[in-house]
């Protein structure tokens, strides 16, 4: 069973995982050197228990003990128990679900693994908003997505933030991330996948209607510029969700990004089986 560890110092070294958890640039460096990642909720934290990802501490208001006790009783971790002023003086905000954890990242699989295993994939372009990214986990996870693959540069789906929107979605879809942008689509290709393009250009061919073999990733590009023009012009098609005429006469002649995700991803599943 785990270890209750009564805490009331906010710089007690003990509870290094969990500092300052809204700062970006210092939980990526921590969370990059320390191999760990931050689960925040009891829903986020069973789930991730769940999949597997070994455990390395608990902080938690002493009235999550007895919530989260079946998953206790099961681990050997020290389970920090403080009071809510001691909580959000450690994480820097006040934390509304009361409990987290801290877990060991697992190794990711390459992509020429992952695409072995799995016929219909998200591809992501530079999506820089961790949130962005969570949810579009989300979508992919309720759509029949068996798999997504960042590219370099993509914001990590273990950010806490990618992980609360995700609501612990991003343990439920195998991914990985690229090493080479500019030549890693071919390791797709090679694979038999055809690679879709989704774009807002409206004389591209309309995701309903696009040809959808047995392999099949759909690249979706940045918030802002979308897809590089080096990762449309390698596409195999260029496909779009198609906009009302009324909606393109106001001036809305796109969705945004996790939208476009989700209609998408509700697309690709005609097929599937």
């Amino acid at each position: 069973m785990a270890q209750l560890v009564p805490v009331s110092d906010p710089a007690d070294p003990r509870l290094a995982d969990f500092v300052r958890l809204r700062d970006m640039n210092l939980r990526k460096s921590l969370e990059a050197e320390q191999g760990l990642f931050i689960a925040e909720g009891e829903k986020v934290i069973r789930r991730a228990v769940g999949t597997g990802f070994p455990v390395r501490a608990f902080l938690m208001a002493h009235r999550w003990v007895e919530p989260l006790a079946d998953v206790l009783d099961t681990l050997d971790a020290p389970v920090y128990v403080a009071d809510d002023a001691t909580v959000e003086g450690v994480a820097g905000f006040q934390v509304h679900r009361g409990a987290l954890a801290s877990l060991e990242r697992l190794p990711l699989p390459t992509v020429e693994d992952l695409v072995t295993r799995t016929r219909r994939i998200l591809v992501l372009e530079d999506l820089v908003d961790h949130a962005n990214v969570g949810a579009i986990f989300r979508c992919a996870a309720a759509l029949g997505i068996d798999a997504i693959i960042l590219s370099p540069r993509c914001a990590d789906p273990l950010y806490r933030r990618s992980i609360k929107v995700s609501m612990g979605a991003v343990f439920a879809i195998p991914y990985a991330r690229m090493t080479n942008w500019h030549d890693d689509l071919g390791i797709l290709r090679k694979a038999g996948f055809a690679l879709l393009a989704l774009t807002p250009d409206q004389f591209a061919t309309p995701i309903d209607k696009a040809p959808l073999g047995d392999r099949v990733a759909l690249m979706l590009g940045s918030e802002g510029d979308g897809l590089s023009s080096r990762w449309l012009h390698e596409a195999d098609e260029r496909v779009c969700i198609p906009m009302s005429p009324t909606a393109i006469s106001n001036g809305v002649d796109s969705l945004n990004v996790v939208a476009a995700a989700a209609v998408a991803c509700h697309g690709l599943m005609r097929s599937q089986d």
